[in-house]
């Protein structure tokens, strides 16, 4: 019997390991080309993609040598994105490899045109991730915006992606958008989303050259500006730096930031913004919505350049009213901006209304397009400051 017992059991684990999947479809890592970004631009009738690909050999090495480029681009146009991506393999000298990808710039005039086909190709590809920050290129094309070398990081999208974290994190002015959240957005009612916009300062046709990192001042720079504001998978406008800011203050997205406060008489106090709060709540009377905001924060004096005296309660209280009255008239212009001019609820109100009320929310949703221009929005704004540092007042 132990013999039998034995040899079914062997016999049970030679089927079990002839059904066991293979490595059928395993490629080298010396058969692939690896992405770091991708750049979606449209021109004319055809859709153009550029590849930015680690140069293995020189990240590698860390030897002083001669220079070489840490990355290369290649470029191909098709009818469609995905004959795009197939027409690269006829350049590239191996299979371009998406799964490192880390940003996916998007041309200005490819934003115009629409998203859907973008969305909807990355979204299907088994091969990608869906963590990948997405970016819009302001007044240059997502190639350009590729072909960019970047000093102190040799990788450009590494750059791209730290100065995107960095600047969201301590100036709050941008925003880290991947393609799961950026297809959550564009899902509300009117389809709206906003995106970090990227831009070339300098001379583009050096910044693609050796004497982009050689120099102690690059002769161009990549540095992100305001939002760049979508309605229907389409880009339809943008938001300065400042309404960007109040944007994610009004999102409850502020870590960090700068407030300029002018003195009384002359000179300038600059506060770091800290421990930022927003609250936002709805409620439908009569069929007639209105939307509630409060914010509350707290605030560090960082640079004093005129002669206020810190220690006095009232100099304390006049910094209080001044930061609450300045954030509060930004926010205000954001939400005319956002209101009024593009008509987008980027903010999500009418999720807001929803939750506070669906009944009502069902009565009103047809009319949302009509109604959300003119929507009443009040806007509080409380600020205490903390920190004073240890001198006290201007000398």
């Amino acid at each position: 019997m132990p013999i039998i017992k034995h040899t079914v059991s062997f016999c049970l684990l030679l089927l079990a390991v002839l059904l066991l999947a293979g490595c059928w479809n395993k490629r080298e890592l010396n058969e692939l080309a690896i992405v770091t970004a991708v750049g979606v631009d449209k021109t004319d009738e055809f859709i153009e993609i550029s590849v930015q690909i680690v140069n293995p050999s020189q990240v590698a090495s860390n030897k002083s040598t001669s220079f070489q480029v840490p990355v290369f681009t290649y470029h191909a146009k098709g009818k469609t994105l995905f004959e795009a991506i197939r027409k690269l393999t006829t350049l590239t000298p191996r299979k371009p490899y998406y799964a490192h990808a880390q940003v996916i710039i998007i041309g200005e005039e490819m934003a115009e045109y629409g998203m859907n086909s973008i969305l909807d190709l990355f979204q299907r590809d088994p091969e990608g991730r869906s963590d990948f920050n997405i970016i819009v290129a302001h007044e240059s094309t997502a190639q350009e915006i590729l072909s960019i070398l970047t000093p102190l990081e040799d990788i450009p999208a590494n750059k791209m992606l730290k100065s995107l974290k960095d600047s969201e994190d301590v100036l709050g002015s941008t925003e880290s958008v991947i393609l799961d959240d950026l297809i959550t957005s564009l899902g509300s009612i009117d389809h709206s989303a906003v995106l970090p916009t990227i831009q070339i300062h300098g001379d583009v046709d050096a910044g693609k050259t050796s004497s982009n990192v050689e120099k102690i001042d690059s002769p161009a720079n990549l540095q992100y500006g305001g939002f760049a504001v979508f309605k229907n998978y389409k880009l339809i406008g943008f938001l300065t730096e400042e309404e960007s800011k109040g944007y994610n203050f009004l999102h409850n997205n502020i870590q960090s930031t700068v407030q300029k406060i002018p003195c009384l008489e002359k000179g300038k106090i600059s506060t770091e913004v800290l421990n930022s709060s927003t609250k936002v709540t709805g409620s439908i009377k009569n069929d007639k919505p209105s939307i509630q905001i409060q914010v509350n924060l707290e605030q560090n004096v960082a640079e004093l350049s005129c002669p206020l005296d810190l220690t006095k309660p009232e100099t304390i209280d006049f910094l209080n009213k001044e930061t609450s009255k300045l954030i509060q008239e930004n926010l205000e212009q954001t939400l005319h901006t956002i209101q009024k001019t593009y008509q987008v609820d980027i903010l999500k109100f009418s999720e807001v209304l929803h939750r506070e009320d669906h009944q009502a929310w069902k009565r009103i949703k047809k009319d949302w397009a009509t109604l959300y221009p003119n929507l009443p929005v009040s806007v509080e704004v409380n600020v205490k400051t903390k920190g004073i540092g240890t001198a006290k007042k201007l000398k």
